[in-house]
């Protein structure tokens, strides 16, 4: 993860929170890291690989529209998971996560492109603008405009960059964005 020593400096001992933990790939990097590292998925499955894969954090099975299970963290990782929600249910969602980081905190995020055409982006049944009924889900693709019209409030960009990732059976083109919530 290139945002490590960045992601070290802001957790100061703070517990992270990742949305959306999956198997457990990003948190077997955060906890190998030390941190202290709070975890969750909507799925079951999911949840108890990656307590598998790292046994040194905690992991919980919950919808994201819950309360976060933890009332300040330094850093908030949500790899992929914001993109479900209508427009407005996705401000409010990233405005919490906002609320959750204390002042200098870091939100990593990575946010599905609306070039992401292997999964999604085009072909399929349009909910509103580049949201999309994907294989029974809605789900959300995000072009650079939307992006900053996300995180336009509150925030301070740290970075933003559109990149393909190849750790999935195909190219997957998303949003890699950094943002800080200012003191």
């Amino acid at each position: 993860m290139r945002w490590m020593p960045r992601v070290l400096e802001r957790a100061a001992g703070l517990p992270v929170l990742e949305i959306g933990c999956g198997g457990g790939e990003d948190s077997e990097t955060l906890a190998g890291h030390g941190l202290d590292l709070v975890a969750f998925d909507l799925s079951a499955q999911a949840v108890a690989a990656a307590q598998a894969r790292v046994p040194a954090a905690r992991f919980l099975c919950r919808d994201v529209r819950e309360p976060f299970p933890v009332d300040a963290a330094g850093v908030v990782v949500a790899s992929l998971s914001l993109h479900y929600f209508p427009w407005a249910e996705t401000e409010a969602l990233v405005a919490r996560v906002r609320e959750t980081l204390l002042p200098g905190g870091m939100l990593l995020c990575r946010l599905n492109s609306t070039r992401d055409h292997h999964f999604g982006a085009s072909g399929h049944a349009a909910i509103a603008e580049n949201y999309y009924l994907v294989d029974g889900a809605p789900k959300r693709f995000f072009d650079r405009a939307a992006v900053d019209r996300l995180f336009a409030q509150g925030w301070r960009m740290l970075g933003v960059e559109e990149q393909v990732s190849h750790k999935y059976a195909r190219p997957k083109a998303l949003w890699e964005v950094v943002l800080e919530r200012p003191d």
